[in-house]
């Protein structure tokens, strides 16, 4: 079975999202998006009803973004978010808009074709935080390759 590499990122806001401050990030999404979905290896991202995910809302707090996509492998996303130059920009300046989150990215594998859900994505990024890296819910410090691959068993269910 072929698999994809799917990643949440989340961040909040450190204002309320419409407070000017915002106005360079919220002006960049459509921008750094549209790069990102011609990108290398890029498979899918969630998008809401404005065609990017802030108007979605996963968790209660307000002030919360959830970024999630898949991609073919960890190096082509890996490539994006720290070589492209417009994301590059972004994540320079995130300190300004954004609160420090301990646990904001969590990276996993799975089927290809198959999106994860917003459930799904939260119970692993909570899975690593409350586990640390491992097959299930990893880092690009700590990466694990595809199910089956390397002599890795394929994952039946999360928190197994």
């Amino acid at each position: 079975m072929r698999h994809h590499l799917a990643q949440i990122n989340i961040a909040r806001f450190r204002q309320p999202m419409a407070d000017p401050v915002n106005a360079d990030f919220l002006a960049a999404i459509d921008r750094v998006n549209a790069v990102a979905d011609r990108y290398p290896g890029f498979v899918w991202r969630l998008v809401g009803d404005g065609g990017d995910a802030t108007d979605i809302r996963a968790f209660d707090d307000p002030n919360m973004l959830i970024n999630m996509s898949l991609w073919t492998d960890i190096e082509s996303l890996k490539n994006f978010v720290y070589g492209e130059a417009a994301h590059r920009e972004i994540m320079h300046r995130r300190r300004e808009w954004f609160d420090r989150i301990e646990s904001h990215t969590a990276l996993w594998w799975r089927p290809a074709g198959s999106p994860p859900t917003l459930t799904e994505a939260k119970a692993t990024l909570d899975h690593l935080a409350r586990h640390g890296a491992g097959p299930r819910a990893f880092t690009f410090a700590a990466s694990f390759p595809p199910p089956g691959a390397d002599g890795h068993k394929p994952l039946d269910r999360l928190g197994d």
